[in-house]
C-alpha cells in the first residue's frame, strides 16, 4: 500500500491528504462491492451460456461487406443477445450509431401517422426531444410525421406517477416509453422491479400498448433486464454497458418478434429488414465486448459507489447514496457552483488514458438547451462505459459521472477530481 500511495504522490502529484481520505473511503465499501460481485458473477454465467447455446465458433469472426447476406457472425450475435435478454428476437448492428439512433429506429418502426407516443417517466433525454419534436420543431421528427406526443410527469420527489400514467392512456396510445436512467434529471433511476410495476400499470389499462424501455446505462446492473419484466422492446447502445468497452459502434433492439422486425425494416428497408447489413469486421469486437461487459459494468458500478461515498463525505448531495441499490452506472453529484462542475470534469479528464492533457470547457452542444461540459478521454468517441463525466451548465449544477473499464481506473479518476477541487480551494479535507 505504501508503494501505491508513494507512486500516486510522486507521479500524479496527489496531495497526501487526498490519498489518505480516498483510500479510507474505499476501504469502507467492502460490503457494497461484494454485493456487486454477486450480480456480476450471475451475469457472466448468463452471457457465457448464451454463447455456448448458440454455438459461437471461430467461423463467426469473418468479415462481410456490401449487402451482408448470410453473415453468420452477425446472425449468431443476435441470437446470443436474444438469449441474454430473454426475448424472441434481437437486432444488433454496427449501423446503429448511438442509443438515440436505436430508439429512433424502434419508434419510427412501430409508430404510424395518428398514433400516440406516451412517455411515462417525464420528459425524455434531451436528444430524444429532438427526435420526437416535443419541445421544438426539428426536421424529420416524429411530430412532423403526424405522431402525437404526450407525457406523464414524475411526482415532485422524482418517483413514478402511477395514477397519472393510467389517466394519460387513450384509445390512440400505441407505444409507452420508459426511460430507465435519470438522464440530466436529479431523480432515481429505475430498477427492473419498478419497470415491471410500470408495465403492469399500462397493460391493465390497455393491454395492446407497446411498452418500450430505454435501457441505456442499465444493462447488467441487476440479474434481470427489463425484457424479462414484461417490456415488449428493450433498446440500448453498444458503446455503453453491453459493448464492454470493445464495441467501436452499434446499438441493439430486443423484444417481441413483430416489433423488432418493424424496427429492422426502418433501419434498412421494407422487404429487406434483418436480412441485410454487413458486419464490416467489427462483429468480433461486439461479441467479445459482450463477453467482457458484466465485468466492465462491475468496475463502473464500483466507481459510482466510490464517488458517491467520497462526495457525500465531502458534504455534497449525491444520488444514489453509497448503500442504495443501483439501477444504472450513473452517479449524480450536485456540485453547487459552475466552478465545482468544471473542476470535477477537469479531474476526470486528467485521469484519462486518452487526451489527459486536454482541458474540457462548456460549449453549445447540438441537441441541448444550454451549454454542456463533457470530460471523456475515451478509446471510442462518445463511449459512456469508459470513465466520463458531463453536466448541463445550469442550476443546481449537477454533474453526472459514469463508466470505468477497470475499477482502479475509475478510482484514480475520482481521486483526480478530489485532488483538483482541493487544490483549487473548492473543498476542505
Amino acid at each position: 500500500m505504501y508503494k501505491i500511495k508513494s507512486y500516486l504522490k510522486n507521479e500524479f502529484n496527489f496531495d497526501e491528504k487526498v490519498i489518505d481520505f480516498c483510500f479510507n473511503k474505499a476501504a469502507e465499501l467492502e460490503q457494497q462491492f461484494r454485493e456487486l460481485d454477486g450480480i456480476t458473477e450471475y451475469n457472466q454465467y448468463k452471457v457465457l451460456r448464451a454463447m455456448q447455446k448458440n454455438r459461437l465458433s471461430e467461423s463467426c469472426f469473418g468479415v462481410s461487406t456490401g449487402y451482408g447476406y448470410n453473415d453468420i457472425g452477425r446472425d449468431t450475435l443476435e441470437k446470443i443477445y436474444a438469449d441474454v435478454f430473454g426475448t424472441e428476437l434481437a437486432l444488433v448492428r454496427p449501423q446503429i450509431i448511438s442509443g438515440t439512433h436505436a430508439l429512433t429506429v424502434a419508434l419510427f418502426g412501430n409508430l404510424r401517422y395518428g398514433d400516440e407516443l406516451l412517455y411515462v417517466t417525464g420528459a425524455p433525454y434531451d436528444t430524444l426531444q429532438g427526435v420526437i419534436g416535443c419541445t421544438r420543431e426539428v426536421k424529420g421528427s416524429l411530430s412532423e410525421h403526424g405522431i402525437i406526443y404526450r407525457q406523464t410527469d414524475l411526482l415532485p420527489d422524482g418517483s413514478i406517477n402511477y395514477d397519472g400514467i393510467a389517466e394519460k392512456i387513450t384509445d390512440k396510445t400505441k407505444l409507452a416509453a420508459i426511460q430507465r436512467s435519470k438522464g440530466y434529471e436529479y431523480r432515481p433511476s429505475l430498477t427492473v422491479n419498478e419497470i415491471e410495476k410500470i408495465i403492469k400499470t399500462i397493460k391493465a389499462v390497455k393491454p395492446d400498448v407497446i411498452c418500450m424501455v430505454d435501457n441505456c446505462y442499465g444493462e447488467f446492473t441487476d440479474t434481470a433486464e427489463p425484457s424479462e419484466a414484461g417490456a415488449d422492446l428493450t433498446v440500448g447502445s453498444l458503446i455503453k454497458n453491453p459493448g464492454g468497452g470493445l464495441a467501436p459502434v452499434g446499438g441493439y433492439i430486443v423484444g417481441k418478434e413483430e416489433y423488432v422486425e418493424n424496427a429492422a425494416y426502418r433501419l434498412t428497408s421494407p422487404g429487406m429488414g434483418r436480412e441485410v447489413g454487413p458486419g464490416l469486421g467489427v462483429i468480433t469486437s461486439l461479441i467479445q465486448g459482450l463477453f467482457l461487459a458484466p465485468g466492465v459494468v462491475n468496475a463502473s458500478l464500483k466507481g459510482a459507489v466510490f464517488a458517491s461515498s467520497v462526495f457525500k463525505a465531502l458534504g455534497f448531495n449525491v444520488m444514489p447514496q453509497p448503500d442504495e441499490k443501483r439501477a444504472d452506472i450513473v452517479q449524480a453529484i450536485q456540485m453547487k457552483t459552475p466552478e465545482g462542475v468544471i473542476a470535477f470534469c477537469e479531474g476526470i479528464q486528467m485521469g484519462a488514458a486518452v487526451d489527459s492533457f486536454v482541458k474540457p470547457e462548456p460549449w453549445d452542444m447540438p441537441g441541448y438547451d444550454c451549454e454542456v461540459i463533457m470530460a471523456a478521454g475515451a478509446f471510442v468517441q462518445g463511449s459512456s462505459i469508459e470513465l466520463s463525466a458531463d453536466a448541463p451548465m445550469k442550476e443546481p449544477y449537477t454533474v453526472f459521472m459514469q463508466g470505468g473499464l477497470t475499477w482502479h481506473h475509475a478510482k484514480i479518476g475520482i481521486m483526480m477530481t478530489v485532488n483538483n477541487l482541493y487544490k483549487k480551494g473548492l473543498i476542505k479535507l
